[in-house]
């Protein structure tokens, strides 16, 4: 998803922030020798996400470790269920299992919040979308996590998309200029990409059909009354996504407008972490 993500890289500087010179607890505490169990305990109803890479995370620090999953990314679980088990070196494990907990518990709980405004919007045609408020260094994970929730995958990065937004607009003089001036910029240098332009108006929604060139049309902060004179003023003519201050009391009633998507910012930047814990196997 991300442009060169290097899933090993990022597990290597998440090693050298927690562990650094040495783990003196267990180095001092746990022969060299010792062999054990431990197993992943879910200890909070709701979604698991992040299964893929806790095993990543496992094997990138010993090799040897092994591990048997029981329920996979995705799955709904519920307190007392068993996702994993890791076996090995109790060293390894007990180096691994903070880092392991931290990322799992992120992406599960951000599965867990996709799902909740997915079944949200059963029956209609509207599909979630996230955005780019996600945790620096951490997006790719984010992101993953929402797909595995139900949700979908906005513009990764800067990248590969294009997403006009108002200061762009303003910046540039108006929506007209910022569109002609999109499109000769990817001509010029030979880009396929998507052009999404936000408008905070019906105005604005007039002069972006009139200038055209564009994939979709994003209504910002728009009334559920002004949003279905929105689509309707758009009728088809391009794709619509609702966004800004929808919450998951309002989201139904935006869906019901007809809009193609909406994106929420709070299924990555206001997250509380699911619980789940990793205990010894005896």
């Amino acid at each position: 998803m991300l442009n060169d993500w290097d899933p090993d890289s990022l597990i290597d500087l998440w090693f050298k922030e927690d562990i650094g010179e040495g783990d003196h607890t267990t180095l001092s505490t746990i022969p060299e020798t010792a062999s054990g169990t431990a197993r992943l305990l879910v200890k909070e109803n709701g979604v698991i996400a992040g299964v893929d890479m806790a095993v990543r995370i496992f094997k990138r620090f010993d090799k040897h470790l092994k591990c048997n999953i029981f329920i996979n990314d995705g799955a709904d679980i519920k307190v007392g269920d068993i996702v994993l088990t890791v076996n090995g070196s109790v060293r390894s494990i007990l180096q691994t299992e903070r880092l392991m907990l931290n990322v799992m518990q992120r992406m599960s709980g951000i599965a867990t919040q996709t799902r909740k405004y997915v079944s949200l919007l059963e029956g209609t045609n509207t599909k979630i979308l996230d955005t780019r408020k996600t945790t620096p260094g951490f997006r790719h994970l984010e992101k993953e996590a929402v797909a595995i929730g139900g949700g979908v995958n906005h513009r990764t990065g800067l990248y590969d998309m294009v997403l006009i937004k108002d200061n762009h607009i303003d910046f540039a003089g108006g929506i007209e200029k910022a569109i002609m001036r999109t499109g000769e910029y990817l001509r010029k240098n030979k880009l396929d990409l998507q052009i999404e332009v936000e408008t905070r108006s019906l105005e604005d929604i007039e002069a972006v059909i009139k200038t055209g060139g564009v994939n979709r049309i994003m209504l910002d902060n728009f009334s559920p009354e002004l949003t279905r004179e929105a689509v309707q003023l758009i009728d088809g003519k391009f794709e619509t996504e609702s966004s800004g201050g929808i919450t998951f009391d309002t989201i139904r009633i935006y869906a019901e407008c007809g809009v193609d998507f909406i994106s929420v910012g709070a299924l990555t930047h206001q997250i509380k972490s699911l619980d789940l814990s990793l205990k010894a196997d005896f």
